[in-house]
């Protein structure tokens, strides 16, 4: 089919979110684009976990704060241990994590920011220049899965 639509690099979603109603919105929001949301928790503990035992992981949607011990850079380590690309998603991007995500969306953010955050990050993943990145969302580096 010469106009069919490219597969997109990221499929599966885990989602790290402390904030409830952000969690909710998150999830819903994914899963109505299209994205399989592999799990939505709230500590660096059950993201670990899941790290560790889901089979396909594409992205980590990632909170800096979080419930109990650990924080998204603990989370952000195990993923970039095992090649799982990550997005920061926090109020205050973490200057000395950049190597481990891909990027950063700055919260509060709109449903249509993040869904063009997504598209920016799976344009990189496969290999596609990027043309516009919506604003309070930061590129960290091409190669940081």
């Amino acid at each position: 089919m010469v106009f069919g639509k490219r597969e997109r690099a990221i499929q599966c979603i885990l989602v790290v979110e402390d904030e409830p109603l952000v969690a909710f919105d998150n999830e819903h929001l994914l899963k109505d684009a299209g994205y399989d949301v592999v799990a939505t928790v709230d500590t660096a503990e059950e993201a670990l976990r899941v790290i560790g035992e889901a089979e396909k992981i594409d992205l980590v949607l990632a909170d800096l704060s979080l419930s109990g011990e650990g924080s998204g850079v603990h989370v952000a380590e195990a993923a970039h241990a095992k090649g799982i690309a990550v997005l920061f998603v926090t109020g205050a991007c973490p200057l000395e994590a950049q190597h481990l995500a891909v990027g950063c969306l700055a919260k509060p953010y709109s449903d249509k920011v993040l869904k063009s955050a997504l598209g920016a990050i799976d344009a990189m993943l496969r290999g596609d220049k990027v043309k516009k990145t919506p604003e309070g969302f930061t590129i960290f580096a091409k190669d940081a899965a």
